[in-house]
């Protein structure tokens, strides 16, 4: 434990400071184990932490967001093409439809927005499925229909398959990726292959990556000198790191970790939406629920929701973890 990654979540957890709900006795059943098995994971999440169901019903909950100005989670249910969202206070309520799929056709299979971001300038930004696009929320969350602009639509004149997940850098530089998963059986797939892009501030597309299968969940490090790329393949699941220049461009890669033969009739789910703490450790949605990885790779334990896990995201102060796990909103509390 003498390595400065280690130092920096004792930091982290020694400065943290208890919020109120933390000591509110719990409200909501709960679901699930955390497996520990590595004591590193006890820094991050107290021995006595229970994973709480918030809400239940969805479809397919996804790209759970944090809205520090509302102290509200928002998170898309993509086939049914909603944004919901919930809050200590009011709990659940409906928060922007349509939200990837402006069209008419009802028989989309996944026509919702999957990933959620915010810009430097606090709008949403949202990987539209449907829309086959990265968008920008327009009209107030009071409107009758929600209305977008397109910030990108294809890469070199053809069109992406469906954005999928989504992260800025402090410089509003914006990088996603785009894996097949949206596209309907009569959709046109105009790309050969799958890509992760990088999405300039004056709006320039650039091809990072091209070589990864099913490119999914995308999130950088601390220092935004590492991008983090999950796989949802099940022949190889697998979390990639990618080394960055300046400029926000790859110049080397390698595997992170694969967790192909974690896979099981018990532990449902491939490595999808990743989030990185602020010291560094990965929370990834994989086989179980959401895997917790040291920086070089090593498997410290795993949050385990019952359930195959779509995504996860942190509140402001990194208090609690939120996961989209099917029909289900969880947390697990933090230190």
């Amino acid at each position: 434990m003498k390595n400065t990654y280690w130092l920096a979540i004792f930091a982290v957890a020694a400065c943290s400071s208890p919020k109120t709900q933390e000591e509110t006795p719990a409200q909501f059943q709960t679901i699930g184990s955390i497996d520990r098995l590595d004591s590193a994971i006890n820094v991050l999440i107290p021995a006595d932490a229970q994973i709480e169901v918030l809400a239940s019903g969805f479809e397919w909950a996804e790209g759970p967001l944090w809205l520090e100005d509302q102290q509200a989670l928002i998170f898309t249910d993509v086939p049914t093409n909603k944004i919901w969202k919930w809050t200590e206070q009011d709990s659940l309520s409906l928060y922007l439809e349509p939200s990837g799929y402006l069209g008419d056709r009802t028989d989309k299979r996944e026509p919702g927005a999957n990933g959620l971001a915010l810009d430097p300038a606090g709008n949403l930004i949202l990987c539209q499925h449907g829309e086959r696009q990265i968008g920008k929320m327009l009209s107030p969350t009071n409107s009758p229909k929600a209305e977008y602009e397109a910030l990108a639509t294809g890469y070199e004149g053809k069109r992406f398959n469906s954005p999928n997940d989504l992260v800025f850098n402090s410089k509003g530089q914006l990088f996603f990726t785009d894996p097949p998963y949206g596209m309907d059986p009569w959709d046109e797939k105009e790309l050969g292959f799958q890509g992760v892009y990088r999405l300039d501030a004056e709006g320039k597309v650039n091809l990072l990556v091209d070589s990864l299968s099913r490119p999914n969940g995308i999130a950088l490090s601390p220092d935004e000198k590492i991008l983090y790329i999950a796989q949802s393949d099940p022949e190889k699941a697998r979390y990639y790191a990618f080394d960055l220049d300046e400029a926000g461009q790859v110049i080397s890669g390698k595997v992170l970790l694969d967790v192909t033969a974690l896979q099981s009739e018990s532990k449902k789910g491939l490595p999808d939406g990743l989030k990185v703490h602020s010291s560094g450790v990965l929370f990834a949605t994989g086989p179980g629920g959401v895997l917790v990885i040291s920086p070089e790779g090593a498997l410290l334990g795993s949050v385990l929701t019952e359930n195959g896990t779509a995504n996860c995201g942190f509140d402001t102060g990194e208090n609690y973890l939120y996961m989209t796990a099917d029909a289900y909103l969880m947390r697990v509390k933090l230190r």
